[in-house]
């Protein structure tokens, strides 16, 4: 029920801090694991972890910017080149520009513009040309990282003595992805294709202590952030046939955070 050897599964964000758990569980679960990144050294690297930990020949990296038509397409038919079909798209890039992160009353216009049209202007983009491809197929199956803070409001006093802020920017991402998802859902069930979000509540990395304590104070679940494998299983579900009268849904993973 849960198996997804063979399957054909591209993952945005390939070598980011969520990507890489995904395209490594993927790839030990026997898929055929189509990475893309516009970091080329990172993807390359992983590349290589990933096929000695799995002894999974098949796994590719492809550079490619999500926000690029012509890349987006190269990345296709590579990929349908190599592997015929692609049977899951795994969108977790997470495309910003330079001036990303900062404080409300700082964020420009044009900024805030960009930062919308990139990330969930790259979902779109991506997800429009795999979904033709999906369509041909008569199946197919779009899973979207959104966020908590795309269906909730930020509790800013989480931030409170850090550098730190929730980028306005982000709210209104992440709150698109999850009616983008169920726009898709909605439009492309009737071709047998599947879309469904995950909404990861905050994921370690690193951060600075004061907005990691306060952040942990909130969870109920072991009192700790994410780590990027408490989503994996969710990812494997969604895409198994163990998920296959599911659509339109956004799955929340945060260990109670938004209780």
């Amino acid at each position: 029920m849960f198996d997804i050897k063979n399957k054909t599964i591209v993952i945005t964000g390939g070598s980011g801090l969520i990507g890489s758990a995904f395209s490594a569980s993927c790839a030990e679960f026997g898929a055929n694991v189509v990475i893309i990144d516009i970091n080329e050294e990172k993807g390359n690297k992983l590349l290589e972890d990933i096929k000695q930990k799995t002894k999974n020949d098949n796994v590719v990296f492809v550079k490619c910017d999500i926000t690029s038509e012509k890349d987006v397409e190269n990345m296709i038919e590579l990929t349908l080149d190599r592997f015929k079909r692609i049977d899951a798209l795994v969108n977790s890039a997470y495309p910003k520009n330079k001036n990303y992160g900062r404080k409300f009353e700082d964020v420009s216009y044009e900024d805030f513009c960009q930062n919308i049209n990139m990330h969930l202007g790259g979902y779109f983009l991506i997800s429009q040309k795999i979904s033709k491809v999906m369509i041909k197929q008569n199946c197919g199956n779009i899973i979207n990282i959104a966020s908590i803070y795309g269906f909730t409001a930020p509790k800013f006093e989480i931030y409170k003595d850090t550098e730190k802020t929730m980028p306005v920017e982000y709210s209104a991402i992440k709150s698109g992805i999850i009616n983008f998802t169920r726009y898709l859902a909605s439009y492309l069930g009737r071709y047998n294709i599947r879309v469904n979000a995950i909404s990861p509540g905050g994921v370690f990395d690193n951060q600075e202590e004061n907005f990691v304590r306060n952040y942990c104070q909130k969870v109920v679940l072991g009192k700790r952030m994410a780590e990027s494998s408490d989503l994996t299983g969710v990812l494997i579900f969604l895409i198994s046939q163990a998920s296959k009268y599911i659509t339109g849904q956004n799955i929340i993973v945060d260990g109670g955070f938004t209780l």
